[in-house]
């Protein structure tokens, strides 16, 4: 089957949906395919807020948050994506509550704002109240927000289509082929302008925060062309999932007052961040939490959790402001945080990486300003490098909100100014998926992708997780070739093509596998610690050499091979400019 739009949208979560709304604006035909139902997608675990300095409760300003993000990002973030940043999320925040998200109230009527983990005043001298939320659910009622605008825009919707390849051609994005969940059907898609905007990839990890979903499908494919992806190395670990589940428990409950304490009761973030403490950028917390819990200070029955403590709060406060948490350790856990400490560990969360764009989302081909003409990304499945090596707390709905627009904007322009490209012939374009089905449901080996999956989410765990080194991670390399001959060898048990969770598994693992190998290649390349790549081997920050980005590429003429470009840093924003210095709080 055949369709042809003016733009596509591939993602429907909250970049996805911004993306779609702002070319729909654009007076372009748009359509926006997505695995899921669009309420359905990640945007809506995000709990705690999204940061802004609107200065609703205290004084603060757009400059005082590029600080932030910027030393966040142990100042591997671009400084002209931190400055556009923070200048546009306060009219998006705006924007948002004129199309009628719900965001909590202050006493006055104003957006109501919360602290927030590495978010400061005065560049750094105090934390300050930043975040605005809907209670603990704002990415849910941002999700709700914009599909609604979209359905009201008229923006087409292929709900539980799985991307399966895009088409470049010369330099140039044509279109993408996607599989039909419900009918078995390989749909071909024909566009000027495509913005990808499907999500991270978390699910290569054992314990994490991200939905089944999350597989990193379009970084795979993108790699797969021989186009780089950026900065993959650098991979945030939320401190505070819940202990042994890794569901999310928003960095808001330590906005709202909750603190980290060890098997002993002690408030241990006061030894690891005197300034700031509990509120300490998200790497800090976890490589602390790990720390305490290593030198046996954990709690649980395995000792490999601490506590959050949120028994001296009010009941009101932590049943209104932080209710689908407090919801959710009941359900999950059997305890009150009303009354009881509830057990967290750090939870593998958010990727920094991913597919290269300029700051109006077209993709990058190279580290010296190529791009691929027609194709965009925005969300956590690109890297604008607005986070560098370490995302701030609620940068990340700022991030799909201000570049997810720009994004929007940028494709609708320039679908309004080209022709439709030349496209394959149908059974030319599908060739690949084509092949990619017929061997995972046809095939005679004997492995089961589940199984591979397994050891990839524990080894990654073990090898690549919070602190590294060399060792592990040359063990890692070899541990990933293995696992992606044996994926050569694996066949469904069930053919069928309707409705099929097996092959769109086994499909999404090899997706999984793709991105394994360009971040652990890319994080034993890089022999450093920053931001949430701590390596034990080589444990001080080293400007003089890795100041710059990472550009991990699939070999296309060795298998299982990664060749490793750079990048530079853009050490300076368009009015404001912050010098690397260390990044003690």
């Amino acid at each position: 089957m055949h369709h042809r739009y003016d733009v596509l949208v591939v993602g429907a979560g909250g970049a996805g949906l911004m993306a779609a709304l702002y070319a729909a604006k654009g007076n372009v035909s748009v359509a926006c395919i997505s695995k899921l139902y669009p309420t359905r997608s990640h945007t809506g675990a995000a709990q705690g807020g999204i940061g802004a300095a609107l200065g609703n409760v205290q004084e603060d300003h757009w400059e005082w948050h590029m600080f932030d993000t910027v030393k966040g990002g142990d100042y591997l973030t671009d400084q002209d994506a931190a400055e556009v940043f923070a200048k546009d999320i306060i009219d998006a925040v705006y924007e948002l509550e004129h199309m009628g998200l719900p965001f909590s109230r202050t006493p006055e009527g104003k957006i109501a704002q919360r602290k927030f983990g590495g978010h400061t005043r005065d560049f750094g001298k105090a934390a300050v109240e930043r975040s605005c939320y809907a209670k603990d659910r704002t990415g849910h009622m941002i999700l709700q927000t914009l599909y609604q605008q979209n359905v009201k825009a008229g923006t087409t919707f292929f709900n539980e289509f799985h991307v399966t390849d895009l088409l470049i051609e010369d330099g140039r994005c044509q279109g993408l082929v996607a599989y039909e969940l419900s009918t078995g059907e390989l749909h071909t898609f024909h566009a000027k302008a495509v913005i990808l905007a499907a999500g991270g990839y978390g699910r290569v990890f054992k314990i994490t925060s991200n939905a089944l979903t999350l597989t990193g499908d379009l970084m795979s494919i993108y790699y797969r062309k021989g186009l780089p992806l950026e900065d993959m190395e650098f991979y945030q670990f939320h401190p505070t999932g819940l202990a042994k589940l890794g569901i999310l428990v928003t960095e808001g409950i330590r906005g709202e007052g909750g603190i980290l304490r060890n098997d002993s009761g002690e408030r241990f973030m006061e030894r690891y961040a005197p300034t700031i403490k509990d509120l300490a950028p998200r790497d800090i917390v976890s490589r602390s939490i790990i720390t305490e819990i290593r030198e046996g200070r954990g709690v649980g029955r395995d000792k490999d959790a601490v506590n959050i403590d949120l028994t001296h709060l009010p009941r009101e406060v932590i049943e209104g402001k932080l209710a689908e948490i407090t919801d959710l350790a009941r359900t999950y856990l059997g305890m009150d945080p009303v009354k009881d400490l509830v057990p967290i560990q750090p939870t593998a969360h958010y990727a920094m990486g991913g597919i290269p764009t300029n700051l109006d989302g077209l993709c990058l081909s190279d580290g010296s300003g190529g791009t691929v003409e027609g194709l965009y990304a925005a969300g956590e499945q690109a890297c604008v490098s607005l986070h560098g090596a370490n995302r701030l707390g609620t940068n990340s709905l700022g991030d799909l909100v201000v570049f997810g627009r720009r994004a929007g904007i940028a494709a609708a322009k320039y679908a309004r100014q080209v022709e439709y490209p030349d496209m394959p012939e149908a059974g030319d374009a599908q060739r690949e998926s084509v092949d990619l089905f017929e061997r995972l449901r046809n095939g005679s080996g004997k492995e089961n992708a589940a199984a591979i999956r397994k050891e990839l989410q524990e080894s990654m765990m073990n090898n690549v997780g919070i602190f590294r080194n060399g060792k592990d991670m040359a063990a890692q390399v070899d541990i990933i070739k293995e696992l992606k001959a044996r994926y050569q060898g694996v066949t469904v048990s069930d053919p069928s093509r309707r409705y099929n969770s097996e092959l769109v598994e086994a499909m999404e693992l090899g997706f999984m596998l793709d991105c394994a190998e360009a971040m652990t290649a890319s994080a034993l390349n890089r022999t450093e610690s920053r931001g949430a790549h701590d390596r034990e081997d080589y444990t001080e920050r080293n400007d003089a050499d890795w100041l710059k980005h990472t550009m991990a590429y699939k070999n296309l003429n060795k298998a299982d091979d990664v060749i490793i470009g750079y990048k530079p840093v853009a050490l300076k924003g368009f009015t404001r400019a912050f010098e690397p210095k260390p990044r003690v709080y």
